[in-house]
């Protein structure tokens, strides 16, 4: 039986969600990438049980993450049931809803139907009475926001969720969505984005200015940019990169000659701080105090351990910030 080490509390820095009582552990585990029906089962509890030992304790899921749908969830709630049960007041879980998930017109977007029937599908496959977060996973150009959020306080009310999080949102409907939930006296606390060095979304959409405006935090993912802001791809792409054997994330065109230059640039300044790319780049998101988490995604136990690495230095100059400004833009 898994026992967590007794220092899992140590050396990680918890950061507080906006203005909530909710903090999280500066890097998060995303489950999107390695916890499918086709991935090792050994190797996710050696994931999980690596990252609760030193000191994560949020694990992201979402309804449709796989492959096939649903199986992340599964094969995560088979983990608390065998593994991390007993520590499960010390864990964060959240999961979503939002895309393509079942056939028919109520297995997709925002209505609350579909919303309230999906939780209780993730409730159902991970064996809890309840996720810590609960997000809509993307903005619905077709269902009043009312509903959407309505749907969301419900989840709160009935005492399947804890708090409300939305994902993939801009600035100006984070800001409409927040007042509903406001007014529903929701615990609405955080919003994730795909944030990194090479996507700056969330800067150019007012997502990042408004949500720190209202005081609300931001979990980043793809914060590595699917692995290009490592030293994965300094030298080419490698024969057995996902790249190569799951279509679903990165594709190998995405690495030109002038993306490699960026990321040979980037990777020199990084040397120059004493960190290697991926730790620097994971502390140029953390820099300014306003991202919550980094949501990290690892396919072995050693990833984890050096994403963690960030921690030691998140503090830059106006130099090398203005440097990775221009190589990056």
């Amino acid at each position: 039986m898994y026992q967590a080490s007794a220092n899992r509390y140590q050396s990680m820095q918890y950061n507080r969600c906006g203005q909530s009582g909710l903090k999280l552990p500066a890097v998060s585990l995303g489950l999107w990438h390695n916890f499918g029906d086709t991935a090792s089962y050994e190797n996710m509890k050696r994931l999980c049980s690596t990252a609760f030992d030193n000191g994560i304790t949020h694990f992201d899921l979402a309804n449709n993450y796989g492959p096939a749908p649903g199986s992340a969830e599964k094969n995560f709630g088979r983990i608390l049931k065998e593994e991390l049960g007993a520590y499960r007041d010390e864990l964060i879980v959240s999961t979503k809803a939002g895309y393509d998930m079942w056939e028919g017109p109520y297995g997709d977007w925002g209505s609350r139907k579909y919303l309230l029937a999906s939780l209780d599908q993730s409730l159902q496959r991970l064996g809890l009475d309840y996720v810590d977060i609960y997000y809509h996973h993307r903005m619905d150009p077709e269902t009043p926001l009312e509903e959407t959020m309505g749907a969301l306080a419900q989840a709160v009310t009935s005492g399947k969720a804890l708090y409300v999080g939305i994902s993939n949102y801009d600035g100006p409907t984070l800001e409409k969505a927040c007042a509903i939930l406001t007014e529903l006296r929701c615990p609405f606390v955080i919003n994730q984005n795909c944030y990194s060095i090479f996507n700056r979304t969330i800067e150019n959409n007012g997502l990042k200015e408004t949500a720190a405006r209202l005081k609300k935090g931001i979990i980043s993912f793809s914060p590595l940019a699917q692995g290009m802001l490592t030293d994965r791809y300094l030298h080419g792409v490698p024969q057995d990169s996902r790249m190569k054997t799951d279509g679903r994330f990165l594709q190998e065109s995405a690495l030109t000659e002038e993306k490699l230059s960026q990321i040979r640039a980037l990777n020199e300044i990084a040397a120059q701080r004493g960190q290697t790319l991926a730790e620097m780049a994971l502390a140029w998101i953390l820099r300014d105090g306003i991202v919550t988490s980094v949501l990290i995604g690892a396919s072995k136990p050693s990833q984890i351990l050096d994403n963690i690495g960030a921690l030691r230095n998140t503090s830059f100059s106006a130099e090398e910030l203005e440097a990775i400004d221009k190589i990056s833009k």
